[in-house]
Parts: C-alpha cells; structure tokens; sequence
C-alpha cells in the first residue's frame, strides 16, 4: 500500500518518478482501511529535502501512511518558502488535540547550543511531553534524538574536539530486536554531527538500550521501551550526496571541515559518492511501521491501549 501525501506536494511527483507508490487524497478515500497516521517534526532548515527523504522511507511498506508535516508554531522558516510552509504544513499547536500512530523528531543544526538556548524548547518540551498521551512511537532523529534521551533521560549532550564527519562502521548489538530485522552484523551508517551521547551516559540511564553501536562514534540507536521511542543519533535517511552537499558548501564557505571519512572512493572528493547504507535505512523504517502496524490500536483514539485488530 503506498503512502497517502497532498497531489501537489513537490514530493508527490519526486517520489512517483523513483517509483515509490504514492496515492492523492481521493483516492485513499475510495480504500476501506484506516491508514497508519505518522507525523513529521520537521526541523530541518530545508524542508523540501528533508520530508522527502523521510516520505521514501516510509512509504516503503506494505501499509497505508497518511503523513502529517508539523513545524513548531512560533518558529519561522529562513530556508523554505512561506507559500510551502503555509500550503503543506501544520502549527503543532493546531494538532496537539489528534492522536498519531508515529511521530518523527528530526534533527536541526543547533547542536552547538543549550537545549534550553533553543528559541523554541519550551514548544519542544511540550512536544516531548504529548508524545507519551498522543503518540504510539517516537522516532527522535540526530539533535530531536538528543533532545529526547536529555529531556527524559538526563542524558548530556557533550561536544567533539571535531565533527564526526562521514560514513562509520556500526556494529548490530541487537539482533533478535524487531527494529533490526534483517540488519547484517556490520554495516556503515552516515554520521554528521558535532556532538555525542556517551555509552557510559546512557548505561547510568534507566531503561535505555543501545541497539547499534560503532567504535567510532559511539551508540548509534538506542531504544527507550518505557518512553515507547527509538532515538538515532545518525542519518540512514541521507541521499547518496548529503555528506557531499555538506562538504562542498562548508568547502565553498571556507569553512574547516575534513574530507567526510569512508565515503568517496579512495577517500578522493573528485569521485562519485557511493550509498552503501541505503538497504538498512529502508530496512530500519519499515520495521518500525511494522511494529507500530503490529501494536496500535484500529481506533485511532486508542492508539495506546494496545492491538485490537
């Protein structure tokens, strides 16, 4: 089944021309099911990337997802058009009353400040708060990630001497999780950030679990059953060329920034990019719609009491 999504959303045509089974509002209408409602709290500076590169992943199942785009009320957009955000988007004050199957938090490029610095956490301590009345899974995001294991957890967000910059061996630590589901033991996940979570802060965390970890980087993502979320510090949603996005702008700008590390062959920037992630990012996603598939209720205003189907 494919995923439900406004007919004139740039995406719409984007994710149809890759083949990817995308469906107007008419006609999931004409369909006799209830479609899994998953959310995005998009916090990307751009927005029309990022809601597509979320949109392929999950829509790459065998269910019906109505995606809802939600941005923080008061925050306004300097990289996404106004006509965009008005036609395509939803205040999170002007859902807060809906129930959602999902939600995704994802990432923003403020992780050089205090989580209480930000112009909108109190807006986003309210979201993390309504997640555990309104959401059935949480699925945080690089910084949205941070956020929630800080703002539940207490767990610090610490700077690197440099940004972990690259694609990064990860190790699967969890093998029977249903998150992991066919995930090999070893496999390479893109990393672009200048803070971390230390194994050793979330081991003194209750009811924490690191599923993927990397020698390198540190834990990868980490499940919190009681908060019935998923937190990922790195980007199995990224396209073939957002580390070389990155690097070329940072590059551009005069901006010090390494070459991203295992990502172009033979560590040479004048080579193509290769995507050697793309099967786990599509893997892990749709595991996680499963699993909500698996544990939410047919009514949508009971989504927490459980499978009723």
């Amino acid at each position: 089944m494919p995923i439900k999504l406004p007919d004139d959303l740039p995406a719409f045509d984007i994710l149809r021309n890759e083949g990817v089974n995308v469906m107007d509002s008419d006609t999931a209408a004409r369909q006799d099911v209830r479609p899994l409602k998953i959310g995005l709290l998009n916090l990307m500076p751009k927005k029309e990337q990022t809601e597509l590169q979320f949109a392929r992943l999950i829509a790459a199942t065998p269910l019906q997802i109505e995606l809802t785009l939600i941005r923080m009320s008061e925050h306004v957009s300097k990289n996404t058009s106004p006509q965009h955000m008005e036609a395509f988007y939803q205040p999170f004050q002007a859902i807060k009353d809906q129930m959602f199957d999902g939600l995704v938090i994802t990432g923003a490029p403020i992780e050089h400040l205090p989580f209480e610095q930000v112009s909108y956490w109190d807006e986003m301590v309210e979201v993390m708060n309504w997640t555990q009345t309104n959401v059935l899974s949480t699925f945080g995001v690089c910084w949205g990630g941070m956020a929630m294991i800080h703002h539940f957890h207490n767990v610090p967000k610490r700077m690197l001497d440099h940004k972990a910059f690259g694609c990064f061996r990860h190790k699967n630590l969890a093998p029977t999780s249903p998150y992991l589901r066919g995930f090999s033991d070893d496999f390479v996940m893109p990393v672009s950030r200048w803070t971390e979570n230390t194994s050793q802060d979330i081991a003194q965390a209750s009811g924490l679990e690191t599923l993927i970890q990397s020698d390198d980087t540190g834990p990868g993502l980490v499940q919190d059953k009681a908060r019935r979320a998923l937190y990922i510090f790195n980007h199995l949603e990224y396209d073939s060329t957002s580390l070389k996005d990155e690097f070329d702008r940072d590059t551009a700008s005069g901006t010090p920034i390494n070459v991203p590390i295992n990502y172009y062959p033979d560590d040479n920037p004048k080579n193509p990019p290769e995507n050697r992630w793309r099967s786990h990012g599509y893997l892990l996603y749709g595991n996680w719609i499963n699993q909500i598939y698996q544990t939410t209720n047919i009514d949508i205003t009971k989504i927490l009491e459980g499978d009723s189907k």
